[in-house]
C-alpha cells in the first residue's frame, strides 16, 4: 500500500503487545516511523532472549521512508535499531541522551559510521520530513528526555504520547506544562496516539518524589546490606537511590554492566550531576554490614543479571540473613517465575524481600486512568487511537475515551492500515505484521520451523536413528538410535534395544534400493509407535541413511 493525499497510521508493533513499539504514518507517497523497539524471549520462543518485529512492509518500501523518529530511550522503542537498521538504512532523529544510548548500541555491532544520527533539541526540538513536520514535547517518564511528539501534516496534527506519566517532583527534566499542552490543543488536534499501559489504573501514577520518602522509610529501618533492584534506565529512580543513600548514611555500590552504561550517558548528557561516588565491589564487602547500599540490576529475575547471581551465592557481592533487598520495579507480567525463582532463593538464605506491595517503593512510568483524562481535556483530539497495549488494554482506552468526551475512537492492531484523514478513522486495509527472533547471531521468523521444531522437542523430546546399508541395498549392521528428553529412565536400555529391533524391521522390510524417503518415513513411524507404547507420547523422531 502506497499513502496517497490520505494520513495513515500502521503499526507493525506494540499494538496488541506491551513493547516493540514501531509505528508508521503515511502521507503523500510517504512514510515516517516511530520508534523502532524490541520485547524479550518468552516461553513460547525457548532459547530466545530478544524479540524483534518484522519490517517486511517498510523494507520492501524503503525508499519511501523518510526516516526514524525516536521518542525515548528505552529497550521497547529503540532495541531493535542494531539489528534491523540495515535493512531500512534511514536517518535516525533523537534528543541528546536517547542519541547517546543509540551510539553505544551501534558501536557494539559496527554499525556507528554508518548510522546518519541527527540530534534534535532537548525541548522543541523541530524539524521537516517530507510533507511531516515533527516538534518534541517533554513529557515526564522513567527515563530522561522521554517525549511527546507533535506531528504536523496536509491532514491535521497528530499528538503521539509516546510513554509518559504526570509528576508534580520529577526527579530529571522539566515536562511540558498543562499551559502549553492545553495551547496544543486550542490549535486543533486530528488524532491523539497515546500510550495504554495503565488504562485499568483507577489511580494516578504518582510521583517520583514520592518514593524517596517510601525508600527513605524501609532503608533507614534497615540493620544490614541493603540491595536495591530497579529496571537500569530508570535514571529517574537512580537520581532517588542517590539521594536516599545520602539521607540514610550508606555508601553506594553500583551492580550491573547496564547500569554503568546508564549512569554514565546520564552524566555525559548534563544528568546526575550529584549521583554520590560509588566504591567497588571489594570495598562494598569490607564496609560495615549497615553502611553500604547496592544497587543491582535483575528485578524481573533475569538469569545472568547480577541480582540473580547474589541469591545463588555466585557473585563478589554477598548478601547473608538479616540483609534486605528491595524490587523497587514493577513486575511485568509474564515474569512472575524467574521473579519468584530469585525471591525464593533469597528467602531460603533468610534474606528480608520488600517489594511495591509492601511499601512505596515504586510508581510507574505510564498513565492511570486520571491523567488519560486530564491529557483528553488538554489536548482535546477528534479521533483518540490507543497503542502500547494488549487488545484488552486498547479496547478500554478507547471505551475510557469516549466516555471522557473524545468525539472518535479507533481500536487497531499491528498490520492494520487506519485512515485517520479524510473522513476517518477507518480500517482501510491489512499489511502483514511478525515477529522475528534473535537466535544466537541470527534472525529467524518466529513462526518459523525452527521455532515450531523447538517447541516440539522440548515438549516431546526427539529420537535420533541411524541406518546404514552396503552397496547392494542391504541393511549393515543394527540401527544405531540415541535419545534426549523421552520420559524412559530406569527402562532405557530396554526401551532401545525394542526400538532398534522395530527400526530394523521397517528397514529390512524396505530395503535401501527402493525409495529411500518411503524408507526414512517407515522407519521413523515405527520408532515412534515404539515409544508411543513406551511413554504415551510422540517424541520427534529424525532419521538419517548411510551407505557404508
Amino acid at each position: 500500500m502506497t499513502p496517497g493525499d490520505e494520513l495513515l497510521f500502521l503499526a507493525l508493533g506494540g499494538s496488541g503487545e506491551i513493547g516493540m513499539n514501531v509505528n508508521l504514518y503515511g502521507c503523500r507517497g510517504k512514510w515516517v516511523m516511530v520508534d523502532c523497539g524490541m520485547s524479550f524471549g518468552e516461553p513460547q520462543y525457548p532459547g530466545v532472549e530478544l524479540v524483534l518485529p518484522d519490517l517486511e512492509f517498510i523494507e520492501e518500501r524503503r525508499e519511501d521512508l523518510l526516516g526514524i523518529v525516536l521518542t525515548h530511550g528505552h529497550e521497547d522503542h529503540i532495541g531493535a535499531l542494531p539489528w534491523l537498521w540495515e535493512d531500512l538504512g534511514v536517518p535516525l532523529y533523537a534528543t541528546p541522551f536517547t542519541a547517546g544510548l543509540i551510539r553505544r548500541k551501534l558501536e557494539e555491532v559496527d554499525l556507528l559510521d554508518e548510522v546518519e544520527i541527527h540530534v534534535v533539541e532537548r525541548e522543541h526540538g523541530r524539524f521537516a520530513l517530507g510533507p511531516f513536520t515533527f516538534e518534541y514535547f517533554p513529557l515526564a517518564h522513567s527515563i530522561p528526555e522521554g517525549n511527546a511528539l507533535l506531528i504536523e501534516t496536509p491532514h491535521g496534527k497528530i499528538f503521539h504520547t509516546g510513554d509518559w506519566k504526570l509528576d508534580e517532583e520529577p526527579q530529571l527534566g522539566i515536562p511540558s506544562t498543562d499551559e502549553e499542552l492545553r495551547a496544543i490543543g486550542d490549535k486543533g488536534v486530528l488524532a491523539l496516539v497515546c500510550d495504554s499501559t495503565n488504562v485499568f489504573n483507577e489511580s494516578a501514577s504518582g510521583s517520583e518524589g514520592t518514593v524517596r520518602e517510601g525508600l527513605d522509610e524501609v532503608i533507614g529501618a534497615a540493620k544490614g546490606r541493603v540491595l536495591v533492584t530497579t529496571f537500569a534506565s530508570n535514571a529517574a529512580r537512580l537520581q532517588t537511590l542517590g539521594e536516599v543513600a545520602r539521607d540514610t548514611g550508606r555508601t553506594l555500590c553500583v551492580a550491573g554492566r547496564s547500569l554503568d552504561r546508564i549512569i554514565a550517558n546520564c552524566q555525559a548528557n548534563g544528568y546526575l550531576k550529584h549521583f554520590p561516588p560509588t566504591v567497588d565491589f571489594d570495598r562494598a564487602m569490607e564496609l560495615p554490614r549497615g553502611d553500604v547500599m547496592i544497587i543491582a540490576t535483575g528485578g524481573q529475575g533475569e538469569p545472568r543479571a547480577a541480582l540473580s547471581r547474589v541469591a545463588e551465592g555466585g557473585h563478589p557481592l554477598k548478601l547473608d540473613k538479616g540483609d534486605l533487598v528491595v524490587f523497587s520495579s514493577k513486575q511485568i507480567p509474564g515474569n512472575e517465575t524467574a521473579i519468584g525463582r530469585i525471591q525464593n532463593l533469597l528467602a531460603e538464605r533468610g534474606i528480608e524481600m520488600i517489594t511495591d506491595r509492601q511499601a512505596f517503593v515504586h510508581v510507574s512510568g505510564h498513565p492511570g486512568r486520571p491523567e488519560l483524562a486530564e491529557m483528553y481535556g488538554w489536548i482535546r483530539p477528534e479521533i483518540l487511537v490507543p497503542v502500547h497495549g494488549e487488545i484488552r488494554h486498547m479496547a478500554e482506552h478507547a471505551r475510557f475515551g469516549l466516555e471522557r468526551g473524545v468525539p472518535k475512537a479507533i481500536v487497531q492492531q499491528n498490520g492494520d492500515v487506519v485512515r485517520l484523514a479524510p473522513d476517518g478513522p477507518e480500517i482501510a486495509g491489512r499489511e502483514r505484521s511478525g515477529r522475528l527472533v534473535v537466535d544466537g547471531d541470527m534472525l529467524v521468523p518466529a513462526d518459523g520451523i525452527t521455532m515450531v521444531e523447538r517447541r516440539r522437542i522440548g515438549f516431546r523430546g526427539i529420537i535420533a536413528v541411524t541406518v546404514a546399508f552396503d552397496e547392494t541395498g542391504a541393511l549393515r549392521g543394527r540401527p544405531a538410535i540415541s535419545l534426549a528428553g523421552v520420559p524412559v529412565e530406569e527402562d532405557r536400555e530396554e526401551f532401545l534395544d525394542e526400538a532398534v529391533e522395530e527400526a530394523a524391521r521397517a528397514a529390512g522390510k524396505k530395503g535401501a534400493a527402493g525409495d529411500p524417503e518411503k524408507l526414512r518415513e517407515a522407519v521413523r513411524l515405527a520408532v515412534r509407535r515404539c515409544a508411543t507404547r513406551w511413554t504415551g507420547t510422540k517424541p520427534v523422531v529424525n532419521v538419517s541413511l548411510m551407505r557404508v
